[in-house]
């Protein structure tokens, strides 16, 4: 049992007070301090109300440990990304995020120099365990604190990834759910031809139109409805601190993450033809097949930011996707933006060849997918042996780099455990047969449920 229950395998996350307050975040400070031991460290917090109160708690730990702390202020996560591997002083930084979870959450993401993970296996969990035993450092002298505005320099970045001159006005309705992505949209405006139509832009930590997550069904109506409303170009929305974004098309249709995975790997192997593309195993047929045809090398990795974002480095690939909608670029030191892929979406767009329902259509009817199913189970392992046993006389081709994955003629599936609790995800696609798709998802769910 951990310790404490706020700590994740990637970052931290909990209720406040009860799983995460002032006091631990000071102690989160004072152990990040002693256990990678920055001169420097850059912090922010998204637009929860109890961000603002446990990053001055978190930067005490920092300052009583001798460390400078530069404040960012109110910003996503990928600004605290940019920052550590944008600003030469910075030897790190942390962002408190509860990302889409309910307004009385909140947590914390960080990353190192070159804004490398710090997750599970690089840090956290002894980073845990000196905050848990209330471990206290105090600093020859005690750090200096200040304060940057690095947005300007992060919307440049932003714009660098997209040719200005080919941009055609389009109409786009961006929906940031009262989560912080509606700033830098305002900042990006003046620099794009775009006719922005925002819904629910205003930054507000009492999240008053419900939690900024997309994933929800329930809460794509409203993009929907104003995509169709005005006649837009596409649709997008982000969550809460907006390291994802998600697409609608011209139709107000909901657009899987994993065709868009597809879209972005060719958008990337258009401007560094033979590049490596990462992606996850949970659905690969599509994202293998154009990014053969377009002259790239799909690589398959583990599910998880960590697993990606060190083997992009580890390849040098110019691009990775998760059917999440999480998204990772090398020139953003490998990390994961919700900026970058609407800008280079819209780019494609603005060729004027074909709507965005029909840049998938067809994707989309090859490779017709279950969507990702969760089930909470009793014992995970006794399933998935299960699965095994029942599918494997008939399987072509089986790995477990990510779960279970099978691969027959005209379907695969692949099954995995959550990493955080008794739940198993699966996810089934086919070789251009809906109903194929549909009865093999309905047989594996009789032995999951």
């Amino acid at each position: 049992m951990s310790p404490l229950s706020c700590f994740k395998a990637y970052d931290i996350r909990g209720k406040v007070p009860d799983e995460l307050d002032e006091k631990l975040a000071f102690h989160i400070g004072q152990a990040y301090a002693a256990h990678f031991k920055p001169r420097k460290i850059a912090v922010a917090h998204d637009i929860r109300l109890s961000g603002p109160s446990l990053t001055t708690a978190l930067s005490e730990g920092f300052l009583q440990a001798g460390v400078d702390v530069v404040h960012l202020g109110q910003c996503g996560t990928e600004e605290i990304y940019f920052s550590a591997f944008h600003l030469n002083d910075v030897d790190g930084g942390i962002i408190v995020t509860a990302s889409h979870n309910p307004a009385e959450y909140n947590g914390m993401k960080m990353v190192r120099k070159g804004a490398i993970p710090v997750s599970g296996d690089t840090g956290l969990k002894d980073i845990e365990a000196l905050a848990a035993a209330g471990h206290e450092i105090h600093g020859r002298n005690r750090g200096l604190a200040s304060s940057y505005d690095n947005r300007p320099a992060y919307i440049d970045h932003l714009l660098g990834y997209v040719n200005k001159t080919k941009l055609a006005p389009l109409k786009i309705v961006v929906n940031p759910g009262n989560g912080g992505a509606g700033p830098i949209i305002e900042a990006l405006a003046p620099s794009l031809p775009f006719d922005f139509i925002p819904i629910l832009a205003e930054p507000d930590g009492h999240f008053p139109n419900g939690v900024p997550n997309p994933l929800l069904p329930e809460n794509r109506a409203v993009t929907a409805e104003a995509v169709k409303s005005h006649g837009a170009h596409l649709g997008i929305a982000w969550d809460g601190d907006f390291d994802r974004c998600f697409f609608f098309d011209e139709n107000g249709n909901f657009i899987e993450g994993y065709y868009i995975v597809g879209l972005l790997a060719q958008a990337m192997l258009a401007k560094d033809p033979g590049a490596g593309i990462i992606h996850d195993p949970r659905l690969t047929w599509n994202t293998e097949e154009l990014v053969t045809a377009a002259g790239g090398r799909p690589i398959i990795t583990k599910t998880g930011h960590a697993f990606i974002k060190e083997r992009m480095r580890a390849e040098d690939a110019v691009y990775g996707g998760e059917m999440s909608a999480h998204h990772y670029f090398r020139e953003f030191a490998y990390c994961d933006s919700g900026m970058i892929p609407w800008l280079l979406i819209a780019e494609m767009l603005s060729s004027g060849d074909q709507p965005l329902s029909a840049m998938v259509a067809q994707q989309m009817a090859a490779y017709p997918v279950s969507g990702e199913i969760n089930n909470t189970v009793a014992d995970p392992d006794a399933i998935i042996s299960e699965v095994e046993k029942k599918y494997g006389p008939d399987c072509l081709k089986q790995d477990n780099i990510d779960g279970l994955s099978m691969s027959f003629a005209q379907w695969r599936f692949n099954i995995r455990k959550s990493n955080t609790e008794p739940v198993l995800r699966l996810n089934v696609e086919s070789r251009g047969d809906k109903e194929l798709m549909k009865q093999k998802t309905d047989e594996l769910l009789k032995i999951i449920v």
